[in-house]
């Protein structure tokens, strides 16, 4: 279910959309319609891959990425088919693409565009931790993390406009601001998102990936690898996502929720 709130002022009148999340049943409110923020999805993930070439379909690493991709996204179609929430998922043409880049991330673009970078796939080193981490980046976009991150950008920047005039004003800034928002400039490690969206997006992860048929417990394990092969981090009072303490005990006591989805396959 989607609401409208038009927010007036004296500079502009905004349009603000809120919707429900089947997962968790969370309301948030989002600036831009994600019918344009997957427009402009699918123009930046073609122009990305233009600039970082994926690695060919007979290479190993991409077919595990691309097999763990497709079971996460038909489970994720039919949960959200089952709780009459399909139209959260209205436009999204998923794609699954590895880029050979020695760098530890992994992002999903609006309507599940997805790179998965080979740096990471040491760390993850199975299906199943990897299965956690795509869950996660999956569940980024489905709740709109990125939106409402980049729809605070565009307010500080300029003021709720249309991304339609932001574009055509400031198109540098504005790719910025969208590269940004879902962490296709930084590692895993320091995604631009809020301890609140990485802690939702964890869980949804979780539920995901155990609907897709991998064990969730592998997120403890693969999180314990990533605190491990990390450099010196800010506290958590001062960081925008949970520290790896932190993360590993919220995961650990959210398992039990999650393996009521888990079925293997």
């Amino acid at each position: 279910m989607k609401k409208l709130i038009i927010v007036a002022s004296a500079a502009s009148t905004i349009l603000f959309a809120c919707s429900k999340n089947a997962v968790t049943g969370k309301r948030s409110m989002t600036l831009l319609p994600e019918s344009e923020m997957m427009a402009m999805s699918f123009t930046e993930y073609d122009k990305f891959l233009a600039e970082h070439p994926p690695l060919p379909e007979s290479d190993e690493r991409v077919k595990m990425v691309r097999r763990c991709g497709i079971r996460i996204q038909k489970a994720v179609e039919q949960y959200y088919a089952e709780k009459k929430a399909s139209s959260d998922l209205k436009g999204f043409q998923w794609t699954f693409n590895v880029v050979d880049e020695n760098t530890i991330n992994a992002w999903c673009m609006p309507g599940g565009k997805v790179v998965v970078y080979t740096g990471l796939l040491p760390v993850t080193q199975d299906e199943q931790s990897l299965a956690v981490v795509m869950g996660h980046e999956i569940a980024h976009a489905i709740a709109r993390h990125g939106n409402q991150r980049m729809s605070q950008g565009m307010l500080v920047q300029f003021g709720g406009a249309a991304l339609s005039v932001a574009l055509s004003q400031k198109p540098a800034l504005t790719q910025q601001l969208f590269s940004q928002a879902y962490g296709v400039t930084t590692g895993l490690g320091t995604l631009k998102y809020s301890r609140s969206h990485e802690t939702e997006a964890d869980k949804m992860g979780l539920i995901f990936a155990a609907m897709g048929g991998y064990n969730p417990e592998a997120a403890v394990t693969f999180w314990q690898r990533m605190a491990s092969s990390g450099g010196q981090k800010p506290p958590e009072i001062l960081s925008t996502h949970p520290s790896d303490e932190t993360r590993i005990r919220d995961l650990q006591a959210f398992m039990p929720e999650a393996k009521k989805y888990y079925k293997p396959q």
